[in-house]
């Protein structure tokens, strides 16, 4: 299962989330997933690829240890990239990180790529 995990501001376009995915070079992932408050962000995105949209809690996220330090990611949620944590977090527990965290040009949205070895039916999530 490949997991699409985003991290973005509010104010997040679909072009901006788009163009997130875009840079990870995985246009078809299995799944997106991002922070639960921003769902409403990322449910047209889930729709348009034909995936499923997992919402995580901000408890998932706390204390997942990424490749990338972001401070700004660290004070909002406790993870050093949003992205990252989302998509391993989803991915389940045995998750890996093929693409670390990529921005899009606005710097509105991240988009970090996780694999887990289990097929897509039978993962579970701990989100």
């Amino acid at each position: 299962m490949i997991v699409a995990g985003f991290g973005c501001r509010a104010g997040a376009t679909p072009v901006a989330l788009a163009a997130a995915l875009t840079a990870t070079g995985h246009d078809h992932p299995d799944a997106v997933a991002g922070p639960a408050d921003r769902a409403g962000l990322l449910a047209p995105l889930a729709a348009r690829l034909g995936v499923p949209l997992i919402p995580i809690d901000d408890d998932a996220l706390r204390g997942v240890v990424t490749p990338t330090r972001s401070a700004a990611s660290l004070l909002a949620r406790g993870t050093g990239s949003v992205a990252e944590a989302c998509a391993l977090v989803a991915a389940g527990p045995e998750a890996r990180l093929i693409v670390t965290r990529r921005i899009d040009p606005h710097r509105l949205a991240t988009c970090a790529i996780a694999r887990s070895p289990c097929p897509r039916s039978s993962c579970e999530s701990p989100a």
